[in-house]
């Protein structure tokens, strides 16, 4: 199965999320968003294919989101869209893509729903243990 994860080393989440699609053996298109962001159209068709909303693919913990005024409830999809293409760390993560479809995978086993089923247990960075559904 080919994947594509959009990743961010620092993030314990999006390590997990890597860490259990290898787990899986898949080994795959790791793009680190922070030095090589997506393009407009991309985040677009991601954020659509999660299903999410753009204030949901905001990412607001340890970002300039507050600073940059965009807590406001009424701020546009497009200023969103425009700060997180100005500061891809905006860009919550980790998004991953299969032939299953796209998730923000928050928590990380979330990317459990785009993948063939959990064969063995895979223990998380903090000791949390997932199970085989």
């Amino acid at each position: 199965m080919q994947a594509i994860i959009y990743h961010n080393p620092s993030c314990g989440t999006s390590r997990n999320a890597l860490a259990l699609l290898r787990h899986m053996g898949i080994e795959p298109i790791v793009i680190e968003y922070l030095t090589n962001p997506p393009d407009r159209a991309t985040l677009i068709h991601l954020i659509r294919d999660a299903g999410l909303t753009v204030r949901n693919a905001v990412r607001e913990k340890g970002t300039p989101f507050a600073t940059l005024g965009l807590d406001a409830p009424e701020t546009s999809d497009d200023r969103l869209l425009d700060a997180m293409m100005a500061h891809p760390i905006l860009i919550n993560r980790p998004f991953v893509v299969t032939g299953r479809g796209t998730r923000l995978c928050r928590p990380s086993e979330i990317v459990l729903d785009i993948l063939p089923a959990l064969a063995t247990a895979f223990t998380k960075e903090d000791g949390e243990v997932i199970h085989p559904r």
